[in-house]
């Protein structure tokens, strides 16, 4: 599974997987133990993780979601400690993972989000995070 895999809706919480596209808009399965199956149509908006970046204060103005869950899982190793945070917590958080991020477009209810969704993956599909390392060490075997 890859990040071009796994889809947010908005307004539902978690993460779901992508099955395949219908008549009326997508077959969705939720990432968790129940493994429910959703129809969304074009009434809900649905974003799949490969889409969704963070705000930064760079040229580019954003950074894609997808490497700040790597430079998560490579720092953190599925232990954030931030159960119970306040919003404090949180922006030092991501002030930490990414110190470049926009403090007055990304809240602390979209880092608590982030948090979550990181969870979700490490628990349901670790394999999404470790792609990236793994793709790593084709490319330098590659240029050798």
């Amino acid at each position: 599974m890859e990040f071009k895999d796994i889809a947010t809706v908005s307004g539902k919480p978690g993460l779901y997987k992508v099955l395949k596209p219908s008549r009326s808009g997508v077959i969705l399965e939720s990432l968790d133990e129940k493994k429910g199956k959703l129809v969304v149509g074009a009434a809900q908006r649905v974003s799949l993780l490969s889409e969704i970046s963070i705000y930064t204060l760079t040229e580019e103005g954003a950074s894609p979601l997808q490497d700040i869950m790597y430079k998560i899982e490579k720092e953190f190793q599925g232990d954030t400690g931030l159960e119970g945070a306040d919003k404090e917590e949180y922006q030092a958080f991501m002030k930490h993972i990414l110190p470049e991020f926009d403090e007055e477009r990304v809240y602390a209810s979209d880092v608590k989000k982030l948090i979550n969704w990181y969870h979700i993956l490490r628990d349901q599909c670790p394999e999404v995070l470790e792609e990236k390392a793994a793709d790593e060490t084709d490319s330098k075997e590659e240029e050798k």
